[in-house]
This record gives structure tokens, sequence and C-alpha cells, in this order.
């Protein structure tokens, strides 16, 4: 039997439209089959479940486009973290779906405070460290929780390489560079080799999982995520997407304000932050809540992200209001942890906005979600109520 949501009288901010406006939403198995100013329940057939949000408004559901949700557990410090793996420099052939708790408490306080989806994978520390995963924030096993097994392929240039790797293999820039320029000819050469050999498994490559794993990337079907915050450092990540003609995806931006009319040349969608924390490091000297809103202006497709844990992630909607409060348009940051996130892991066409066709993920609130003392009310993900908190 199918389910059928059906929510009154909400104020919505789709994602889409810039101006909100008073609609009701139909969810029919999950996914949103309209919208429209007034839908009659009683002509729907069944037993439909009505949420009535009259004086409420209704958010697609928040959307971060980098952390590490899950691999990272609460309370159980450095030794129960899963999100680096620290024997290797070059790890690509690693999947964050094979890591990620879904029963942490941290995953239910991300969908608690309104983030319904994810891209959670590798840290920072390997030049090549893995694939990263969409899911929903809601259910108890990781498979299925999936929106998109494997979304994009980390990378990572400057300080953190370095500093786990200096007594290793890898001390410099250069050579952070270097070992991803050797990974990707590599794989280019492996990739030759297996067309070459057609349908005779004799005359195959030996397997190699490392490289297995980058064929996507070569072939321009899963995006880099280069985790870059200097302005040298992000240049770098353009530069060798461009010699491999590669799809890449910017993360952390840390400089973005210094080059936003190159990254707005450029294209490529850059996502900002972890911001609500201490500069930790040089390469974080210029980090500010302005930098959203001047990436914004100078026309890029900007996210904004909390890398939690570095922020709790139920805290994503706060620092798109700081990042508003530093000058950024508000539907600017609020598509930035909506729709532009979605764009940025390449899973716009389920989740991100408002809109017959996606996936049911609706946060209703009694207020604006960016403002502190707001409250969330309810938490939908897949059409099915979460979380209430009664307005």
């Amino acid at each position: 039997m199918s389910h059928i949501l059906l929510v009154q009288h909400a104020l919505l901010h789709d994602a889409v439209q810039e101006k909100p406006y008073r609609a009701d939403i139909l969810a029919e198995d999950g996914k949103i089959t309209r919208i429209a100013p007034a839908i009659d329940a009683a002509s729907l057939g069944g037993t439909p479940e009505i949420l009535d949000a009259a004086g409420l408004e209704a958010y697609p559901g928040f959307v971060e486009a980098h952390c590490h949700l899950g691999l990272d557990g609460y309370a159980v410090g450095f030794e129960g973290a899963d999100y680096n793996e620290m024997t290797d420099a070059i790890t690509p052939h690693l999947s964050a779906v094979d890591a990620i708790n879904p029963l942490d408490v941290s995953v239910r306080q991300a969908m608690e405070g309104g983030v319904t989806c994810v891209a959670a994978g590798p840290g920072s520390s390997n030049v090549l460290g893995g694939t990263f995963t969409a899911y929903k924030t809601a259910g108890k096993r990781i498979d299925d929780m999936i929106v998109k097994e494997k979304a994009a392929m980390k990378c990572a240039f400057g300080e953190n390489p370095k500093r786990c790797y200096k007594d290793k293999d890898t001390f410099s820039r250069m050579g952070i560079a270097a070992k991803l320029r050797v990974m990707l000819d590599k794989a280019k050469e492996y990739l030759l080799k297996q067309e070459a050999a057609g349908d005779d498994v004799l005359k195959r490559p030996p397997y190699d999982p490392k490289l297995e794993a980058l064929i996507p990337v070569i072939r321009g079907e899963l995006p880099l995520k280069a985790h870059a915050h200097q302005a040298n450092d992000i240049y770098t990540a353009i530069r060798i997407a461009k010699e491999y003609g590669l799809k890449l995806a910017l993360d952390h931006c840390t400089d973005g304000s210094l080059i936003a009319d190159d990254l707005a040349k450029e294209g490529y969608p850059v996502a900002v932050g972890p911001t609500l924390s201490h500069a930790t490091k040089f390469e974080l000297k210029n980090k500010s809540f302005t930098t959203p809103g001047d990436l914004a202006r100078a026309g890029c497709q900007v996210s904004i992200i909390t890398d939690s844990p570095i922020i709790p992630q139920q805290f994503l909607p706060l620092c798109a209001g700081l990042a508003v409060k530093s000058g950024m348009d508000r539907f600017e940051a609020l598509k930035a942890i909506t729709i532009h996130a979605a764009r940025h892991i390449g899973i716009e066409n389920r989740v991100g906005s408002l809109e017959p066709g996606k996936d049911a993920d609706i946060v209703i609130t009694d207020g604006d979600p960016m403002v502190s003392d707001t409250k969330v009310c309810y938490v939908i993900i897949d059409g099915a109520v979460t979380y209430r908190q009664e307005p």
C-alpha cells in the first residue's frame, strides 16, 4: 500500500524561486508529486497522513556537500575515527560506505537539525583518500540510506598531506602534485591496456585496486573532490584537472575571496568552510564568513560546509546565517545548503529543492532556520516524518 503525506498551509522556500509562497506539498511513496496552493485531502483517496503546517515555514532538507559524518564517532576520540587511512598516502580504492556508522548519535543530531542528506568520506591526510558517499541521515543500515554510493574521489593538497607524511614520503606541495600525477598517468595507462585487451583476459593488465578505482575519474564519470585552502593549492588542483581532462569540485577554498574572479571564470563548483572554528594552521589565516558571499557575487556556484565533526553537522544552517550576517545574499545562502550543495555532489536530480519528482525531504520550522533561536518542528525524509517537535 502506498504512503501518502500531505503538508498543508506552509510558507514554502523551495530553493528555486527567491520569493516564498504559501502552498501544500503532496508526497507519495517518498516522492513529491504535487505542489499547489491548496490540495483537497478528500480527493486523494485512502487515508493520507496530513501535517498541518499553518504558521510554519517549509524548506528543502538541508544538504552538506563535504563532511565526515558517520566516519568519526561521537565521543569516541581519535582511536574510534575511521575517516583517514594513515598507513598509505595513496588510497583511492577505499570507500566511505564501508566505514559509515548510521547509528552514531551524531547522525541523528544532524537529522534533527534539518540536515537530511550529506556527502561523507575520507579526510585530508592522504593525497588520494578514496570515494565519498552521499546518504540520507535517517536509517540504521547504510545500504538502505545511500543516494549515490560513489559521489566523488577525494584528493588533498597543502598542509595536511605534508604534515601526515613528512617522515615517510611526502614533504612538499611539489611532492603532493607529483604523486597525484603519477597515479593519474598509471591509471590512464592501465585503462588503455584494458581497452586494448578487449575480451582477452590473458592480455589484460594485472588487477590493481588503486588504478581500478581511478578509472571513473579518468573517464570523467567521477569528479576529483579537491581539499584546497590556499590559493596556490586551488590553482594546482585546477591545473591538474585541466591537464588530464578531469571533472573537479573545490572544497574549503579558504582563500576564495582573493581569487574570486578567477574561480568564477573557471566555473568549478566551490564549497566553503568550515568557518565556525579557529584558524588552526597557516593556510587558514584568511578564514572568514565573508568568503561565501564574495564568491557568490563573483558568479561562482557556492556551497557552505561544516566539514563535520569540525563543526557539528546540525549547525549547517547557522553557518549559512553567519554568511548572511557577513554580507551574503540570503537566497544564495539558502541555495548554498540546498540545491548548490546537491549539485556539488551530483545528486540535484533527487534532493536540494522542493519540486515535483524529487525526494520528499522537507524541513518545517517556526521561522528562519539560519537564525539560532528558530526551532525545527518537523523533519521529513523520503516522505516519512523522522522527527517532530510540536510548535
